[in-house]
């Protein structure tokens, strides 16, 4: 997973770093909540670690300010104990919280039991999205008011672009999961079928506006591209 940690106190947050990259996780690591904030309206994490006492903006307004924007799990920690803090931290819209100081091991089951619960919710089955609607029951998607016929494998890919509007896949990222079942494909691939995307859902290939190239990091669907 791609996890932001919001921790001011450079040693947790080394500490808690560390420890996430040796299970897997890609971190993002921000010294206080207005570096949290934009870091998250860039990177678009899967969940985020979020001290409470931070300077510039605290825990609970990068809480309130990342409930506005969607709900991305939070787990808050804090060397705060009291019941009215956690109480105030749930009724905001945390997941979950840690009270410091922690047990890695801690840390680990409570990311794991959030992420679990989140995973089970259920998917949407219609996605609107700008211009862009994708219906997974009947398979069916319409750019701009018309339908586009996709083949399997493009259908993924967009499919998967969709899952998390605005935030930017690397292709080994694209690789794991729209080619779980294909060890040979590569980065040709990834290409060759973003190419034929844009051709059936961009006005101009030239410019698309749907499927952006980030340059150096991937691609990702324009969450705020022109529904008109």
């Amino acid at each position: 997973m791609r996890i932001l940690i919001a921790e001011d106190d450079p040693k947790a947050r080394a500490l808690l770093a560390k420890f996430l990259e040796a299970k897997g996780h890609e971190v993002i690591p921000a010294r206080d909540g207005e570096e949290a904030l934009r870091l998250f309206r860039e990177k678009s994490p899967d969940l985020v670690l979020l001290d409470v006492m931070m300077p510039k903006v605290d825990g609970w307004g990068v809480l309130k300010a990342i409930r506005e924007q969607g709900g991305t799990p939070v787990i808050l920690v804090t060397v705060k104990d009291a019941t009215e803090d956690k109480v105030h931290g749930l009724s905001l819209g945390a997941d979950d919280y840690i009270t410091k100081p922690f047990d890695l091991r801690e840390v680990e089951a409570r990311i794991e039991a959030v992420m679990r619960r989140v995973g089970g919710a259920e998917t949407p089955k219609r996605l609107e999205i700008g211009p862009l609607l994708i219906d997974d029951e009947t398979k069916e998607v319409r750019v701009y008011g018309k339908r586009v016929d996709l083949s399997p494998k493009e259908y993924d890919l967009l499919r998967f672009l969709a899952s998390k509007p605005g935030r930017v896949f690397s292709q080994e990222e694209i690789l794991r999961n729209v080619w779980a079942d294909s060890p040979y494909a590569g980065a040709e691939d990834v290409k060759k079928y973003i190419y034929l995307l844009r051709n059936k859902i961009e006005r101009d290939t030239a410019r698309p506006e749907l499927v952006v190239t980030v340059r150096g990091f991937g691609y990702k669907l324009n969450a705020e591209a022109s529904s008109s």
